[in-house]
């Protein structure tokens, strides 16, 4: 089903309200955001961004600042191609639980065809895995929760081997590995890239015809480059093989889209039932042994189905997602009371220091964990 109609460049073709609701209440004057927006990305050395806001589950106002090219300079649109990084694996997961057609609960171990390391493709990297009597107790859910006990890739690993490091299911571990193991599982069982699948049942029926989780000859006429914080150019964003943790390129009006249809599907509550709490200081631990955060307690941290939640805001409950790669910093937020959503995406690696301001100013979110998120820059 395709929700509304394209937009015009750069700007909303939905009727655009004069001013933006703040979770708070207040409003912001249209103008002034606009105004704001291009100030902090300005002042942050942002290359280029696309900044959305759902109000009452509908996307109503949408905007491209900056630059998706600097040579030639071409001006960063709403309907431009970048790279959404991780948050390919919140939609991921839900496609997962909609259509994956697997057991959530049941092993992925018991629902492989064969052990692992039987398969060309992991033969190496699940060699010490499948020896492991833990990994006959790991499940999907624990997969799109992180709570497998993956580190965040085998790469990453003194060995270049999958290993499990605690107890699955008892603690909160980042693993872009684990969202791609269970891609595996899915398209072993389907017999189709996962490209293929999440095409035909996600992006096509929705009308996010800007989206892909590979790249497409389509994207070519208006697709973002990446630059780094020096502002130098990194890569163009041609993304390929299909990655569940991360490969999805997209828009800002296709993400709104697709959370429009998320507040009207009953999958939401699945993917937002919180499977694992969280008090650690940082997501991605700065040294061993970290104290309890502070703020992760006092917003009810914790995790779901591929999103981070925040659990007891004075704003209610909310879920969010955020994407690192090279050239690509990305974020989105939803509060669930007010049907209430931010998507910001840019092509920058300065793209995170102009994050917080624009939550706190845009849409009056001051309940993100920035510390937690690694989102506390010099002001």
């Amino acid at each position: 089903m395709k929700l509304f109609l394209g937009l015009a460049v750069g700007l909303c073709a939905f009727a655009e309200p004069e001013v933006l609701k703040r979770l708070d209440g207040s409003t912001i004057p249209v103008a002034e955001a606009e105004k704001f927006a291009e100030a902090v990305l300005r002042e942050n050395r942002v290359t280029g961004a696309q900044i959305g806001v759902v109000e009452d589950g509908r996307l109503v106002w949408a905007r491209g600042f900056g630059l998706r090219r600097v040579n030639p300079p071409l001006p960063m649109e709403t309907t431009t191609n970048i790279w959404a990084a991780s948050i390919t694996k919140a939609v991921f997961a839900g496609y997962v639980v909609e259509h994956g057609g697997i057991e959530l609960d049941g092993p992925v171990a018991q629902q492989l065809s064969g052990p692992l390391d039987s398969f060309p493709v992991y033969k190496a990297t699940a060699s010490a895995l499948v020896k492991d009597p833990r990994w006959a107790k790991v499940t999907p859910r624990m997969l799109l929760a992180h709570t497998a006990g993956l580190a965040n890739f085998a790469s990453m690993e003194p060995d270049k081997r999958i290993h499990i490091h605690h107890e699955p299911g008892s603690l909160y571990r980042y693993s872009g590995e684990g969202l791609n193991l269970l891609q595996f599982l899915i398209e072993q069982k389907k017999g189709q890239g996962l490209d293929v699948l999440m095409q035909e049942a996600v992006f096509e029926p929705l009308g996010m015809t800007g989206t892909g989780l590979i790249y497409r000859e389509a994207f070519a006429a208006n697709v973002a480059d990446r630059y780094g914080a020096d502002g130098k150019f990194l890569a163009q964003t041609k993304r390929f093989p299909a990655r569940a943790a991360g490969s999805m390129t997209t828009n800002v009006e296709d993400l709104g889209r697709y959370v429009e249809a998320l507040f009207a599907n009953p999958i939401l509550e699945e993917l937002t039932k919180p499977v694992i709490s969280i008090r650690t200081l940082h997501q991605f631990p700065l040294k061993a042994n970290e104290p309890e955060g502070e703020e992760a307690k006092r917003v009810g941290l914790a995790y779901g189905l591929g999103w981070g939640l925040l659990t007891t805001t004075k704003f209610g409950p909310a879920f969010f997602k955020e994407g690192h790669g090279d050239g690509a910093q990305t974020y989105m937020i939803c509060f669930t009371r007010n049907k209430a959503c931010m998507i910001l995406l840019t092509n920058s690696d300065n793209g995170e220091r102009a994050f917080r301001p624009l939550l706190e100013k845009i849409m009056g979110n001051t309940e993100t964990p920035w510390e937690w998120e690694g989102y506390l820059f010099p002001r």
